[in-house]
């Protein structure tokens, strides 16, 4: 995280903090998204959602140690973040699928089913955040660190 982001409020760091590992599991995700619709000819939709799962997991290592910096053990964090994960799969799924039907087949064209994963990652990114943050690494009674 920027040296700057820890003279933030907590929740403002804390995103700060997400946005920053959002960046690297988008680039994994982006990353798969664009090289199976590219080279392997996928559709979108089933692309993304493997982009989403390459992108999950390297989240959930660094959110727990950076964003949340959680105690919650890892066999409880775990099926926790798993859960959020579902949620934001099936979102993905639902708005990709919703972008793709409303896009009539142009998701032929690379810009257009980029541009609906955009939308698509900046709604994922506020559900993920607020559920890990007061669900999947949350503590009862624990104030932002």
């Amino acid at each position: 995280m920027p040296r700057a982001a820890t003279h933030l409020p907590p929740l403002a760091r804390q995103f700060t903090s997400f946005f920053w590992i959002g960046l690297i599991a988008a680039a994994i995700h982006y990353g798969w998204l664009i090289g199976l619709v590219e080279l392997a000819g996928f559709r979108p939709v089933p692309a993304t959602l493997v982009g989403y799962v390459g992108g999950g997991v390297a989240s959930y290592a660094l959110n727990r140690r950076h964003t949340y910096r959680s105690e919650r053990p890892h066999a409880e964090a775990t099926w926790r973040f798993a859960a959020v994960a579902l949620v934001g799969f099936l979102l993905t799924w639902a708005l990709m699928s919703a972008f793709g039907w409303f896009a009539g087949g142009r998701f032929a064209v690379w810009y257009v089913y980029l541009l609906a994963q955009l939308v698509t990652t900046g709604v994922v990114l506020i559900w993920s955040f607020l559920a890990h943050k007061f669900w999947t690494f949350g503590e009862p009674g624990a104030r932002a660190p």
